[in-house]
């Protein structure tokens, strides 16, 4: 046999079983790549979801703030 592939010489068997085979394995990557991008997803939404409560306690800091900075201007101060 000369060199080169050895597909280009040897029979292909291609029936119902190998193309249920080639079928199932197609499936199993598409699923697998299904998972990694959901995986990666749900990994931005809790940095999503991060952030959103950082800006919800910042928010919440500068309310309170403002509201102590504003009782503390009407307390009267101890005075002569």
């Amino acid at each position: 046999m000369p060199g080169g592939s050895r597909f280009l010489y040897e029979p292909f068997r291609y029936g119902p079983k190998e193309f249920q085979e080639a079928q199932e394995t197609i499936l199993e990557m598409k699923f697998a790549a299904v998972d990694m991008r959901l995986e990666r997803i749900e990994m931005l939404m809790e940095r999503m979801e991060r952030r959103l409560w950082l800006t919800v306690y910042g928010v919440v800091a500068v309310i309170l703030t403002h509201a102590v900075r504003t009782l503390l201007m009407m307390t009267p101060t101890g005075g002569p």
